[in-house]
């Protein structure tokens, strides 16, 4: 995504100015696969091929008419990981909401993807194209194999160690984890807010979940849950401080231990691992029948 398109779902009031600001002060978190600036023949190609990048191309064009024929500098494109890091320097009212509507959009892409890459396959090997053309398509057939190699997760989950910065994949994971649920989600987390809502909504429809928290550290309110249940149903709060770590419990058969709190995903080092034994997920389990009692 070009700097100007994320300038204007961020809110930024200087545009791109508050965009480049707050990478150069955080260089250390966007390496090269984060983000690069386009070359003049780049830029070019997009102006021209203003069907294939309609959304950029007429962001572009607007700049060209607000600034003239020649633009100042070439703009910066920020590739998915970029995106996500973005959410974490920004300091604009709306940066953590944008931030969670671009990662549904890109599981929600994902999903698509996964749903038709034999449609896909069948269009890649076209004959007679023209130069750019094949070489497009021959980076797409390269990118289309590497997002079905990282999404494809049909193993169950042993072990998840994540880095600073890899805000999608985590929230990816999490995603995943949720929708195996087909009876009940617990999830024991003091510091619960808007951003694990918006985890929950990937459940299934009738799937109820009980939120274990601190009251003292929760930041939903009353009407965050009844406005969640108005629309999704099922969502029960027990507050404690009996327990310091995170926990994830599906149909009372799979236990997770998570490292970090939903809220704060890819923001700092952290791991999310399966637990296999029995016995603590049933000492758990009683533990939390306790407390519904």
């Amino acid at each position: 995504m070009l700097d100007s398109d994320l300038a204007k779902l961020y809110g930024c009031k200087n545009g791109t100015k508050t965009i480049n600001l707050a990478v150069k002060r955080n260089m250390e978190r966007f390496p090269n696969n984060f983000y690069f600036q386009l070359t003049k023949d780049e830029y070019d190609k997009i102006i021209e091929k203003n069907k294939i990048l309609r959304f950029q191309s007429e962001t572009l064009e607007e700049n060209i008419n607000l600034t003239g024929k020649h633009k100042k500098y070439l703009p910066y494109v920020f590739t998915e990981q970029g995106v996500a890091m973005l959410s974490s320097v920004l300091r604009t009212s709306n940066a953590v909401k944008v931030s969670v509507n671009i990662m549904n959009a890109f599981v929600e892409m994902r999903k698509f993807i996964n749903e038709n890459k034999d449609i896909f396959k069948r269009l890649l090997p076209i004959e007679n194209k023209t130069e750019y053309i094949e070489n497009t398509l021959i980076e797409h057939d390269k990118n289309f194999k590497d997002i079905f190699d990282k999404f494809d997760r049909k193993e169950d989950l042993k072990s998840k160690l994540f880095y600073n910065g890899q805000i999608y994949d985590a929230y990816s994971l999490l995603v995943d984890i949720i929708s195996t649920a087909n009876k009940e989600i617990i999830i024991i987390d003091n510091y619960v807010n808007k951003i694990t809502l918006d985890i929950l909504t990937k459940k299934k429809v009738n799937v109820t979940v009980l939120l274990i928290t601190d009251k003292n550290k929760s930041k939903l309110t009353k009407t965050d849950i009844d406005k969640f249940n108005s629309e999704y149903k099922g969502l029960n709060i027990k507050y404690t401080n009996i327990f310091h770590d995170r926990f994830i419990i599906i149909d009372n058969k799979k236990l997770y231990h998570v490292g970090s709190s939903l809220k704060d995903l890819g923001k700092k080092v952290f791991g999310i691992n399966a637990i296999k034994e029995k016995i603590f997920r049933e000492n758990l389990m009683l533990k939390i029948t306790n407390m519904k009692n």
